[in-house]
């Protein structure tokens, strides 16, 4: 079951065109952890995936906020970024609990800050920094996340 692939990445546009073919796969929502240094994309990634999904606004980095929530028709969206919280802290006091049943799409940034307190991921994707360019590698470990990426091949 479990798929991995890479691909390069020019730039920040190819990064969100990126995200834009995840987010079409996306509607049945998932967990998706998004993993790389500071700058490597992981909000570009994210704006893509929610741009495909049909949200217009801005879409910023959740760094200061935590989490950014986004309620799309029949898709609930949390964008969460795990850098400034501390491992075992427990995700009702953020008020994810909720965001565990129902159609529900987690894009992770940080995960590894919280990893037993978030659901298991469906896709792992890493982005890797090559100056102004990146390398996305990423990994599907259930059949959801095959299903997601395969927006990539």
């Amino acid at each position: 079951m479990m798929e991995a692939a890479e691909i390069y990445l020019a730039g920040s546009p190819e990064t969100l065109a990126f995200g834009r073919r995840l987010g079409r796969f996306s509607w049945g929502g998932g967990v998706v952890f998004l993993r790389g240094d500071l700058g490597a994309g992981k909000t570009t990634f994210s704006r893509g995936v929610l741009s495909a999904l049909g949200y217009s606004g801005a879409v910023c980095s959740p760094t200061y906020t935590l989490v950014e929530r986004y309620e799309l028709a029949g898709l609930s969206v949390s964008h969460l970024d795990c850098y400034r919280l501390q491992e075992g802290l427990e995700l009702e006091m953020l008020g994810l609990d909720d965001d565990l049943v129902g159609n529900h799409l987690w894009l992770v940034e940080w995960p590894e800050r919280m990893a037993c307190a978030l659901p298991p991921p469906d896709l792992v994707l890493d982005l890797l920094s090559c100056g102004a360019a990146r390398m996305a590698r990423w990994r599907s470990l259930s059949e959801r996340g095959c299903q997601l990426a395969r927006g990539w091949y």
